[in-house]
Formats: structure tokens, C-alpha cells, sequence
């Protein structure tokens, strides 16, 4: 049954759910038998506070196939869990790729405590994001004290930026800007030149839409 963090290269994001809004009586075997109702269950795992051993409302399960994941996200999203609709996504949004235009904020300084549902809820208000945040984490699965957040317009991201640096966040006041590019140059999002494809592909999909609209 687990109870220790897979390490990135261990787990399949692809087959693995984000649950949140767990009750505090719920335990590893209690989500892994729920979960279990959905498809075969490879491992669970509730991240504990240090000190007082207490799972912090929040986990993730991978199932053995990326169909399980998609079908748990599809019938265990809102279950009551003593009393408590869990939610349950997917917590890897690579089917989404097309929709990310860059628009990635990089959220420092951050208290321990701070964890993926908080900045959901934090940041989220800012516009909708297109895959839960991520909180950068040890193998031991504590927090690094930063993260990532990723928004589906630079509106949002921009808004995100302007409301929430300086800004504090349980303990410590947060830094936050443009996450750097993957591509390992030293260049931040939200530059000019990913606006631009950013306005272009949702125009694109804005005539795609009106296209399907009206049945061609």
C-alpha cells in the first residue's frame, strides 16, 4: 500500500488523480479501497504534517492505466467522504498542451504549510488554470518553498502577478513572477513574442468554434 512518495520518475502522471477536500478521519487505505471502486490501484499517497503525522486534506492516487485515472475523475469527483465532497482530477493536464500559451507564474518564498489546494484556491480566482498548481517538493515529499502555476491567458496570469506579489501567504510574503522557460536560456514567460501566438491561436479557435457552430 504504500505511504512513500514515488519520486517524478516512479509515478505516471498520466495515470495518476489529484484528491482534495479529504476529511481528516480518512486515511491511505480508506482512499486506496475508495479508489479501488474505479480501477486498480498502484499507490497512494497523503502528504503528513512532520509533526503531528496528519494527512493535510489533499493526496494523489495512480491507478495502472491512464483510463482508470480518467474514469475515477469521472465517477469520484464530489463522492461524500464522511460527509465531505472530495474532488478528483487529473493531476497531470497534458491533454491540454494546446491550450497553454505560456502563461506560467513562478510563486516563491513560500511558507511550509502552503500546499497544492492553497494555491489552487489563491490563484485560481485570477482565471481559470489549465492544470493544478505544482508545488516543488523533496523526496521526501516536503515542500521546496516554491512552485507553479499555470493560466490560460496572460490576462489572468498578469492579474495573478499584479494582486499576489508581496502579498502573504499563511506565514511569509510570497514572490511572484514569470516562471523561466523550460528551454534552459534564461528567458521568463509572458514575453511579447508568446502574447502574440497567444492572441493568434485564440483566434484561430475562436473561428474553429464558429466554424463547428454552424456545422462545417
Amino acid at each position: 500500500m504504500s505511504g512513500r512518495p514515488p519520486t517524478e520518475a516512479e509515478r505516471n502522471q498520466e495515470a495518476t488523480v489529484y484528491i482534495g477536500n479529504i476529511d481528516e478521519q480518512a486515511t491511505d487505505p480508506i482512499i486506496w479501497e475508495l479508489m479501488l471502486q474505479a480501477g486498480p490501484v498502484v499507490n497512494v499517497y497523503l502528504p503528513k504534517d512532520r509533526i503531528t503525522q496528519q494527512h493535510q486534506g489533499f493526496g494523489f492516487c495512480e491507478f495502472q492505466s491512464e483510463q482508470d485515472a480518467d474514469y475515477a475523475s469521472k465517477i469520484m469527483n464530489q463522492i461524500r467522504l464522511f460527509g465531505k465532497p472530495i474532488r478528483v482530477n487529473k493531476a497531470s493536464a497534458n491533454k491540454q498542451r494546446s491550450l497553454d500559451v505560456g502563461a506560467e507564474i513562478f510563486v516563491g518564498n513560500l511558507d511550509p504549510l502552503v500546499d497544492e489546494r492553497m494555491l489552487y484556491e489563491t490563484f485560481s480566482r485570477f482565471g481559470p488554470l489549465i492544470s493544478q498548481p505544482k508545488i516543488a517538493r523533496d523526496d521526501e515529499f516536503q515542500s521546496k518553498g516554491y512552485g507553479f502555476v499555470s493560466f490560460d491567458s496572460f490576462e489572468a496570469s498578469d492579474a495573478a502577478i499584479e494582486g499576489m506579489n508581496g502579498q502573504f501567504l499563511m506565514t511569509k510574503p510570497c514572490t511572484v513572477t514569470y516562471a523561466f522557460k523550460k528551454d534552459g536560456k534564461g528567458e521568463r514567460h509572458g514575453d511579447a513574442a508568446e502574447r502574440l501566438l497567444a492572441s493568434q491561436a485564440k483566434k484561430n479557435n475562436y473561428s474553429l468554434q464558429i466554424a463547428m457552430a454552424n456545422g462545417f
